[in-house]
């Protein structure tokens, strides 16, 4: 080699990229060049154009120099002269277009290894894309002509060609009947009327569950034990999807859109934008029958407020509010919660106002409401209706309504005017519009659903959007002329003319969900003007819709989100209509899934359900098929690299993980063991479909010493926590005499990190330790104890001023109280001192430091020498449900659950200031982080 080291193939400098683009054909004929002349190479004219583009000329240094000496004229001219030579060459290289399509389109649109595909970008940008491929002779691929290279691709291609031919002969069959019906004038094949039918009104059946749509022939075998949204296939080439054999709640459910989207999700959901979720998988049900009987339900479903049946109550029960909490049941001698709800009343009709009917016999006023609710706990809550409608005299119905209403979740700034835009009224047949419709009308200017009035909703009917394809900007008022807005957000007047809703008379519903194809919409198109909105006709039915305002519950100056509801086959329609609209701060709706659902709730602080609600049975079977997908990922990792939870060293002795660390173990917490076992199960294998099936036999625990015995499997301790409210603590703690506590009950916290540090999910929370620390005790048979058992140095305790190591790590503390720990920060070095005095200062400091002797071992007195001890078992709080840092807040923040009766117990002793300062440490770590909690 001589000596020099041999290029790798293809990186010498005479190498290239590719081969520049043949000047001709196979058949020797002149390649064209899109118009360009075929002799000279146009890869190396336009190599040599950018070169001269991007050449700045430049003048050498001695230029400014006369006889060595620096001449300012000549410097700044020759400065002069070099910037100009830069912006002529930036001039030069903005008109050259030395940038390719695929790194001018937008960010999100981007995707390097699709740059051979000109089917990728916008379509104003493809003939030039195709033009560059064909200077660069970029080499294009498509997949469905790429030629199979294993046995099975060529099996499937064999496959899909003779399945291609077999559809090519029945298309070709049937235009022949078609072509002889047609031709027997209004006859078929054999000369017999051709019968037309219409589509069947799909049965809707009362106290039973319905089955779900039946889907397409050739998708109907994807379907088998899962359910498409309708926006399905939109969101399938969008977003990731569940996996196709484990569907999550019998539903196919969108994830997370394929593009990375936690920041922009976060900026379109709280600064400039909006973001649209298909919720058709939210279940709704419907209840019917008496006024009081239909009261008497709610009662048993947690609804025992005197504010809804009272006269604050009206408004509800007129049907021009909603409803949103956490339904209950009772199980045994307390109260299980179910799940989160939305109640709805249908506005009485003025013919059933009557209290007596023709014949003069009185005549019970009947009622009508929707109760939307997670379809986690919806069998649950459809179990517990059934028995509560079958209890009462006369008996109520109820109506499995899930594929009969969908619905859209919309949340930022620009969620208002999106509506707007998309949604318009449908005018009756005199011409007029009902008073929702107008009050929706008179929104524009509102960028915050939580600012109308609590709990508000609007019911009309609105035409089919495609009708008005693609949707146009709406005009937002200035902020000059906004007072009929503040006008109409003030008095709200939605009573005036109130009349039954649409939406709830399953006609309509049908009537609507027969809207025209796309073809015959594209045919009214075609004949009509270009541009031009097409006008409504008779086979355009009116929409019934609903819109639901709701404002955060734990976070007043967030954003609100509007639910849009609507019948199940008509969410399609506005879907695609609503991800099209051009929103005046730029941009398109974002789309979401259910990460970032998940995220918005966590930004705001508030629970998530199912995830952060252990104490339903939803919330139940979450927690335990997160713990076996953790439990799934740890066996997955080396030895080398998982956690071993045994080995955890947490300082001053103590070793191993505080129960499961895979799991939020609140049997640990509350010593539920199985019976004849005395650690609690780290992961089950089963559990039961509800409580009320469950053998418990719980006695009431004093102190916490005495763990409950349960029979049948580990799942069912999970199944003895009990929620309880914020007003049912809040109402404990400011009463002076102890309360009473449910057995086994916890409060749902939000945890917000003081200094530094991230929470993750199943992290541990602890309350301050004592300043009278427990003492391990010494055995019974050695008479002289070989250490002083008060001594912070004595091995299995910890130290004595725990405490105040901890508040010292508070930024408002006062370091200059209480004892000088191991940890506190070395005094500063005066301003302005000299080597000797700073030598003379440091070794005094040195003397007069007090070193234990002997030298304790490693994490006996702090972890690492900069982080307090974690408490022991014994101040154990609760668990982290969710966990991580917030771009909202701009720190580590988390949500999570705390034993209620310990809890309230330090808030009692140390107050509400130190009461509610905690300790976080990560399952698997030993060091924690200082945190203060709020109640949920």
């Amino acid at each position: 080699m001589d000596g020099k080291r041999a290029l790798p193939h293809g990186k010498g400098p005479e190498a290239k990229k590719r081969k520049d683009a043949p000047t001709v054909t196979k058949d020797g004929k002149p390649r064209p060049q899109d118009g360009r002349p075929t002799t000279t190479a146009p890869r190396s004219a336009k190599r040599v154009k950018f070169q001269d583009a991007r050449n700045i000329r430049t003048q050498p240094s001695d230029a400014a120099l006369d006889d060595g000496k620096l001449d300012l004229q000549r410097f700044l001219s020759t400065r002069e002269f070099e910037i100009k030579a830069l912006e002529t060459s930036m001039r030069k290289c903005k008109t050259a277009n030395a940038t390719r399509v695929f790194q001018q389109v937008p960010r999100a649109m981007r995707r390097r290894t699709a740059s051979h595909n000109v089917k990728r970008v916008p379509k104003r940008l493809r003939e030039r894309a195709k033009r560059e491929m064909i200077e660069d002779n970029t080499p294009t691929v498509e997949a469905r002509k790429r030629r199979p290279r294993t046995t099975r691709a060529r099996i499937r291609a064999e496959t899909a060609k003779k399945l291609g031919i077999l559809a090519a002969r029945k298309k070709k069959r049937m235009l022949e009947k078609t072509a002889a019906g047609e031709s027997s004038s209004g006859h078929n094949g054999l000369n017999q009327p051709m019968v037309h039918t219409r589509l069947a009104r799909p049965k809707i059946r009362r106290d039973m569950l319905n089955a779900p749509p039946k889907a397409e022939a050739k998708f109907r075998k994807r379907q088998i034990n899962k359910t498409w949204l309708p926006t399905h296939l939109w969101h399938a080439k969008r977003a990731t999807m569940t996996a196709p054999n484990s569907p999550l709640w019998r539903f196919a459910i969108p994830l997370t859109p394929t593009e990375k989207c936690y920041r922009p999700t976060h900026r379109a959901s709280g600064q400039k934008g909006v973001v649209v979720w298909d919720m058709s998988y939210m279940s709704t049900i419907g209840l019917y029958g008496t006024a009081h009987g239909v009261e008497r339900v709610l009662r048993a479903l947690g609804l025992t407020q005197d504010s809804l049946w009272g006269v604050r109550g009206q408004k509800w029960r007129a049907g021009v509010r909603k409803w949103s909490g956490i339904l209950s049941k009772q199980v045994g001698d307390s109260r299980r919660d179910i799940g989160p709800a939305t109640i709805v009343w249908n506005p009485q009709a003025p013919t059933q106002s009557d209290d007596a009917t023709s014949s003069g016999s009185p005549k019970k006023p009947q009622r009508q409401l929707f109760i939307r609710t997670h379809p986690s706990c919806f069998l649950e809550l459809f179990q517990e209706l059934l028995k509560l409608v079958r209890m009462q005299t006369p008996q109520l119905h109820i109506e499995d309504l899930r594929f009969e209403i969908g619905s859209i979740e919309l949340t930022g700034p620009g969620s208002t005017e999106t509506l707007l835009g998309v949604l318009q009224p449908y005018y009756d047949k005199t011409g007029s519009e009902g008073r929702h419709s107008q009050v929706f009308k008179s929104l524009a200017g509102v960028t915050n659903p939580a600012s109308l009035p609590k709990d508000a909703l609007l019911a009309f009917s609105v035409k089919d959007p495609r009708l008005a394809y693609p949707p146009k900007r709406v005009a937002i008022p200035s902020e000059g002329t906004n007072a009929p807005l503040v006008e109409t957000l003030t008095t709200w007047p939605v009573e005036e003319g109130l009349k039954s809703f649409d939406i709830f008379s399953r006609d309509c519903r049908f009537q609507a969900s027969r809207l025209p194809s796309q073809k015959a919409l594209n045919r009214r198109k075609g004949a009509n003007a270009p541009g031009e909105p097409l006008q409504v006709t008779a086979a355009d039915p009116p929409v019934p819709v609903m819109l639901l305002a709701s404002r955060p519950s734990t976070d007043g100056q967030a954003q609100g989100t509007w639910t849009l509801l609507a019948p199940w086959k008509c969410i399609m329609p506005i879907w695609y209509t609503l991800t099209h609209y051009p929103l005046s701060t730029g941009g398109n709706p974002r789309l979401g899934g259910l990460n970032e659902q998940r995220q918005i709730a966590f930004e705001h602080g508030a629970p998530w359900f199912p995830g952060d609600f252990p104490a339903t049975d939803a919330g139940l079977n979450w927690e335990l098929e997160q713990r076996v997908k953790r439990k799934r990922d740890w066996d997955r990792r080396p030895k080398g690299k998982r956690i071993e939870w045994k080995s955890l060293d947490l300082g001053a002795g103590r070793k191993g993980e505080i129960g499961d660390g895979l799991a939020c173990d609140f049997e640990h917490l509350f010593a539920l063991y199985p019976e004849g076992s005395s650690q609690p199960h780290a992961i089950a294998s089963s559990i039961t479909d509800g409580a009320e099936s469950m053998e418990i036999d719980a006695p009431e625990r004093p102190g916490g010493t005495e763990a409950a015995k349960v029979t049948g499997p580990p799942a069912v301790a999970l199944g003895l926590i009990r929620q309880l409210p914020k007003a049912s603590f809040t109402s404990l703690l400011e009463s002076p005499s102890p309360g009473k506590l449910p057995a086994n009950s916890i409060v749902t916290i939000n945890l917000s990190l003081i200094t530094r540090g991230v929470a993750n999910t199943c992290a541990r929370i602890y309350r301050l330790p004592s300043r009278k620390p427990r003492i391990a005790e010494a055995s019974a048979e050695a008479e002289v104890l070989a250490t002083d058992p008060t001594s912070s140095t004595n091995p299995g305790s910890l130290p004595l001023d725990l405490r105040d190591q901890w508040l010292r790590k508070a930024p408002n503390a006062n370091k200059g109280q209480g004892s000088r720990s191991r940890l506190a920060a070395p005094p500063q070095m005066p301003a302005g001192v000299d080597m000797e005095a700073r030598t003379k200062l440091l070794a005094q400091s040195l003397v007069a430091t007090e070193l234990p002797y002997p030298r304790p071992a490693t994490n006996e007195l702090d972890i690492g020498g900069h982080h307090p001890l974690c408490p022991d078992e014994d101040d154990l709080l609760g668990f982290v449900t969710t966990g991580a840092f917030s771009l909202s807040e701009g720190k580590g923040t988390a949500v999570g659950c705390l034993s209620a009766e310990k809890a309230l117990e330090t808030v009692r002793e140390a107050g509400a200031r130190e009461g509610k300062l905690c300790i976080v440490r990560n399952a698997g770590e030993s060091v924690g982080w200082l945190a203060r909690w709020t109640l949920v």
